[in-house]
C-alpha cells in the first residue's frame, strides 16, 4: 500500500501570501537554524558521554577483569570510532534532525527507518530516566540540601534541565558545554592524583576462576569475560553518536558535523583510556569492581576522604547532569523527526515561538519521570537503553554499507576514511555487543524487545500508512526512488 501523506502535498498558492498545507505544516516543526558550531558539537558529544566516566564501566570488572575489560574497552572503542565515521559520511549526506533514522530510511525503506528511529528513542528516552536516579544517589551521599534520593530529586532534574532546553538551543548547549568542562577538568585532576600511586600489581587482583576457559590473572572469567565485558566497554563512548541529531541547528552542518564528531570521539577515547588505567593502578580492580562512586574510591585507600576525592565526587555530580541533559536534547530530536514525518503522532513535533519541541521534551521528560520515579532501577533501565542503542548501532552502519554499494554517485560532502570495511567492522562488533547484552541481562534485553514489538504493531497497523511526504527525510528518500526510476527507464 502506498504511503498516504497528510497533509496532501500542494504548490503555494499565489496571489494571496498564505503559504501552502505544505510549507505550514513544516513551518510549525521548524528548528532554530545555525545555533550550533564546532565548539559546542563536540561538547555535546562528550557531555552525552561523560558521566560514564565516572561510575559503571567499573562493573565490567566483575564479569572480565581488568584484562578482560580493556580488550571489550578497546574493541568498543573500535566500534565507536568506526561508526562516528561512517555517521560523518551520513550526516554530511543527510544533515537533519532524523540523524540514524534519516540515513536508514534512505538506505533500508520505511521499515528501516522506523525499526532504527525506535531504538535511538529506547536508547533516549530511558538513559536520562537511569540517570536521573544516579543523581538522586549523588544527591543524598554528599548531603546537599539535605535531600535524600527519590521523586522529589528527580521531578527537579526534569523540570529544571527541560526548562533551559525550552529557553532555547543555543542556550541550553551552552550550559551543557560549561558543565561538561568541568567534568573533563576533574577528571584530569582525578588522573593525576590517581597516577601518582599508580601499581602494576593492582591491575589484575580479581581472584581467578578455576573452571573458566582461557583464566589467568589478566583474565580470572577466562575469554567469555571479554564478551560479557562489552555493554561495560560501552560506558565510555555510549550516547556520541547522538551528534548527527542537532544537525539543522547547526551552522554549515555538512562541514562542521564530521570534525566535531571526530574531536569528541578523541576527547573519548583519551579520557577512557587515562580513566580506566589510573583508577585500577591506584586502587586495584578487586576493591572498585562493584561500588558506585570508582573514581572516588581510587583515591581513598584507607576510606577517608581527602580534598581531591571531595573535588571528584562533587565533578560526579556535573558528569552526571551533563549527560542527563545532553540526553534529554537527544532524545527530543528524535522525537520531534519521527512526529514530523508521521512515524508517530504528529502534534508531538510541534515547536514554540523559541523554535524548541516542547511537546518533545515535555513527553519523554513526563515518561522519563514517572519511570524513574516508579521503578527507582537506573541500572535495569541503562541496560534496556544500551539494547535499543546497540541495535541501533547495526542498523546505522548496515545503511552506509547499502548507500556505498547502491549509491555510488551519491553526493558526499565527507567521506568516511576506510570506506566500506570501516562500517563492516562497525557493523560486526555492534551485532557482538548486542548479543553480550544478553550475557549481562536478559530480562532488560526481553524488556527492550517487548517495547519494540508493541512500536512495530502501532506502525504496521497504523502510523506507516500516514506518512509525511514533505518531511526532510521522507523527501530524500522520494527523491532516491524517484531517481532509480527513471535509471530503470
Amino acid at each position: 500500500m502506498a504511503d498516504r501523506t497528510e497533509p496532501q502535498s500542494a504548490p503555494p498558492r499565489t496571489g494571496t501570501g498564505e503559504p501552502s498545507a505544505e510549507n505550514a505544516y513544516l513551518e510549525r516543526r521548524s528548528l532554530r537554524r545555525g545555533s550550533a558550531g564546532p565548539l559546542l558539537l563536540t561538547g555535546l558529544g562528550v557531555a552525552y558521554v561523560v558521566s560514564g566516566d565516572f561510575s559503571g564501566w567499573n562493573n565490567g570488572l566483575a564479569h572480565g577483569g581488568f584484562g578482560g575489560l580493556a580488550v571489550a574497552a578497546v574493541l568498543m572503542g573500535l566500534m565507536y570510532t568506526c561508526l562516528v565515521f561512517a555517521l560523518a559520511e551520513l550526516a554530511s549526506v543527510l544533515p537533519t534532525a532524523g540523524g540514524g533514522y534519516g540515513f536508514a530510511r534512505r538506505a533500508l525503506g520505511t521499515w528501516g527507518g522506523f525499526l532504527t528511529g525506535t531504538a535511538i528513542l529506547i536508547e533516549y528516552v530511558l538513559a536520562p530516566a537511569a540517570i536521573s536516579i544516579f543523581i538522586g544517589d549523588y544527591v543524598a551521599s554528599l548531603g546537599l540540601f539535605g535531600l535524600h534520593s527519590g521523586w522529589p530529586v528527580y521531578l527537579a532534574c526534569f523540570a529544571v534541565f527541560i526548562g533551559i532546553h525550552l529557553w532555547g538551543v543555543g542556550e541550553a548547549l551552552r550550559f551543557s558545554l560549561v558543565v561538561t568542562a568541568v567534568a573533563v577538568a576533574a577528571l584530569l585532576v582525578f588522573a593525576v592524583a590517581a597516577f601518582s600511586n599508580f601499581q602494576v600489581d593492582a591491575l589484575d587482583d580479581i581472584p581467578v576462576r578455576a573452571h573458566a576457559f582461557g583464566a589467568s590473572s589478566w583474565l580470572p572469567f577466562g575469554l567469555l569475560g571479554i564478551w560479557a565485558a562489552f555493554p561495560f566497554g560501552m560506558w565510555f563512548f555510549l550516547g556520541v553518536e547522538g551528534v548527527p541529531l542537532a544537525a539543522e541547528e547547526t551552522r554549515d552542518p555538512a562541514r562542521v558535523l564530521p570534525r566535531a564528531m571526530a574531536s569528541a570521539m578523541g576527547v573519548l577515547l583519551l579520557l577512557a583510556l587515562v580513566t580506566f588505567t589510573a583508577a585500577t593502578g591506584a586502587r586495584g580492580s578487586a576493591a572498585i569492581q562493584s561500588v558506585g562512586d570508582p573514581l572516588v574510591q581510587a583515591l581513598q585507600p584507607h576510606g577517608t576522604p581527602t580534598v581531591v576525592s571531595r573535588i571528584v565526587n562533587y565533578a560526579g555530580l556535573a558528569g552526571l547532569v551533563a549527560s542527563f541533559f545532553s540526553l534529554i536534547f537527544a532524545g527530543s530530536r528524535q522525537l520531534f523527526a519521527l512526529s514530523r514525518a508521521g512515524y508517530l503522532p504528529r502534534f508531538l513535533s510541534l515547536t514554540s515561538r523559541r523554535k524548541a519541541p516542547y511537546l518533545g521534551l515535555l513527553v519523554p521528560g513526563a515518561l522519563g519521570f514517572a519511570l524513574a520515579a516508579a521503578t527507582g532501577d537506573g541500572a535495569r533501565m541503562l541496560n534496556v537503553a544500551v539494547f535499543g542503542a546497540t541495535i541501533s548501532y547495526a542498523l546505522m552502519a548496515l545503511s552506509h554499507l547499502v548507500l556505498r554499494r547502491r549509491e555510488p554517485g551519491l553526493h558526499r560532502p565527507y567521506r568516511t576514511p576506510g570506506g566500506m570495511l570501516t562500517s563492516a567492522v562497525a557493523f560486526v562488533l555492534a551485532c557482538a555487543a548486542l548479543v553480550a547484552t544478553f550475557l549481562v541481562d536478559k530480562d532488560a534485553a526481553l524488556i527492550a524487545l517487548g517495547v519494540y514489538g508493541v512500536a512495530l504493531v502501532y506502525f504496521a497497523c497504523w502510523s506507516r500508512h500516514r506518512l509525511v511526504a514533505a518531511a526532510p527525510e521522507e523527501e530524500f528518500a522520494a527523491l532516491a526512488a524517484a531517481e532509480a526510476e527513471l535509471d530503470r527507464g
